[in-house]
């Protein structure tokens, strides 16, 4: 088999986009095949001109907060003041419920990210004389809310042409639909830099339109004039920013705040006015993203010690876990268990869970198989939350036990390999024609190969706990260093390792070098 080199990986990574037919920004489409879009902005034109009270309602994940801000900003840039909620976790619980309807007593109610299953919350508004307007991108259930509108890509008769967009999108394109229907002078394309962090952080797929936004969107947080940007710029210190400095630097600080206390200290960060609140809400954001990682690791480990290697699918539960880290101790647990996994917190009688895959399955579609034993349930294919009663959480987990067996070769996916590396042609300019080709995420992987036959020449444990592996190794006469993060397992073979990695660019006191990362040792 021929081994990668540089114009092997051009060639691979460039056939990615061929066909890509949003490949300009020009090019992108307009908000007038979203169903609905037309009656909800000529609605909110209505609400703007007689002086209605509008309440803008988000939720609690980096998706519901950029959205909420992106609404917020719009509305300030036309001076068209506006309410918002974005539901407390512990509170409130998901999106538009009724208990967030007693709060709104007037007016007219957008949501953004949410309302596709709040058919309870949209009878209260009803009955309360209050147009809804759901803008939302999770997957349509069989009953649908009552409301004005809904501008949601996944509706059957909406004919938007791009289906898997997040929450943030879509409500970008109700603002640009305002805008249009009002001929207001917005540059839409402001908002870029806001969208990008919501596309990377709610996992959507990474082609087409979504690949287009997050490129040009990464560059826009460079230049943002944002005084959250502008600060986390100055932190990262990095030339250029690529899909993971979002997903694995500024999205868990945004998240930690819906998780661990109060989705309003991410919003009040990203709309910062001045560098001084931009620095104050950052430290306590900070706070809390060092307490969430304290918190998901001693749940990790108590989740995990309940699993049951014979089971199709990790469904473990456990009294009052930190709901606000479930989701991430699901995803955690479904990729080293290469399986999906329910991670369920009790409380009151009352199991709160959050599902996560990396598979060919739909996690909603199998979530509804049970449906009768849930008291709510939303998400999409990859994600989803659920809820039930405690009692019947043996009889979900053998029902989704058995939905499982007929599909063993799907259970989890691996990104497949580009190929065999040539470790002596992996410099600079490898890592550059792989930068080239940024924003990686679903569905079109970060590049990762396969190193055959290589031999150990040494190992370390580095990091302030000694739990990151460095490993000294030989291919072929050409010796390199190799890092595999969160793992501090020393025991394998030294000789015939085979390696499956990636290559990354390593910053460090003004120095750039290739850097070789370890997914998994073979």
């Amino acid at each position: 088999m021929s081994k990668i080199t540089k114009n092997r990986l051009f060639e691979l990574l460039s056939a990615r986009h061929l066909n890509n037919p949003y490949s300009r920004l020009a090019d992108i489409p307009t908000p007038d095949n979203f169903k609905d879009i037309q009656i909800a902005s000529s609605r909110i034109k209505k609400a703007i001109l007689e002086k209605e009270t509008i309440t803008i309602v988000g939720d609690y994940d980096v998706d519901g907060v950029v959205s909420t801000t992106i609404m917020l900003d719009f509305f300030h840039t036309i001076n068209v003041k506006v309410n918002h909620i974005i539901p407390n976790r512990f509170e409130h619980g998901y999106g538009l419920s009724t208990k967030i309807v007693d709060l709104i007593n007037e007016g007219l109610v957008i949501t953004v990210d949410n309302g596709i299953s709040a058919y309870e919350a949209s009878l209260k508004l009803k009955e309360k004389n209050i147009d809804l307007i759901i803008t939302d991108h999770h997957t349509v259930g069989d009953k649908l809310p009552l409301a004005l509108a809904i501008v949601n890509p996944k509706q059957k008769d909406c004919n938007f042409e791009f289906k898997e967009i997040c929450g943030a999108q879509v409500a970008w394109y109700l603002c640009a639909a305002i805008k249009k229907e009002m001929n207001l002078n917005v540059n839409m394309g402001e908002f870029l830099d806001l969208l990008c962090v919501a596309i990377i952080a709610d996992i959507m797929p990474m082609t087409a339109l979504n690949y287009t936004m997050v490129k040009q969107g990464l560059k826009k947080i460079k230049s943002s004039s944002r005084e959250a940007f502008k600060i986390l710029n100055e932190i990262m210190a990095k030339e250029s920013l690529v899909s993971d400095d979002i997903g694995f630097f500024i999205a868990p600080k945004l998240n930690s705040a819906g998780r661990m206390d109060d989705a309003s200290v991410a919003l009040s960060f990203l709309l910062s006015k001045n560098s001084h609140h931009a620095s104050e809400s950052l430290a306590l954001l900070d706070e809390l993203n060092n307490y969430r990682k304290t918190l998901q690791e001693e749940i990790s480990k108590k989740a995990d010690s309940k699993t049951d290697k014979n089971d199709n699918a990790v469904i473990v539960w456990g009294e009052k876990w930190h709901e606000g880290v479930i989701g991430i101790v699901a995803s955690k647990l479904s990729n080293s268990h290469k399986k999906p996994a329910f991670i369920f917190s009790i409380h009151n009688g009352i199991a709160k869970g959050s599902a996560r895959a990396n598979a060919n399955i739909n996690l909603y579609d199998l979530i509804t198989k049970a449906s009768h034993l849930l008291i709510g349930y939303g998400g999409h294919k990859n994600a989803a939350g659920l809820s039930l009663k405690a009692e019947n959480l043996e009889e979900f987990k053998q029902l989704i036990n058995n939905e499982l067996k007929h599909f063993q070769e799907d259970l989890h996916i691996e990104p497949d390999t580009l190929g065999e590396l040539d470790v002596s042609s992996v410099d600079l300019e490898f890592i550059s024609i792989i930068e080239q080709f940024e924003p990686y995420g679903l569905e079109n992987h970060r590049p990762i190969f396969k190193i055959s036959d290589i031999s150990l020449v040494k190992y370390d444990l580095i990091g302030k706990d000694k739990n990151h592996l460095k490993l000294t190794l030989n291919s072929n006469g050409v010796i390199f260093e190799a890092l595999k993060f969160n793992d501090s397992n020393t025991n394998f073979k030294a000789n015939n390792l085979n390696l499956i990695v990636s290559v990354a660019k390593n910053e460090f006191r003004g120095e750039v070098t290739p850097q070789f990362l370890i997914q998994d040792i073979l």
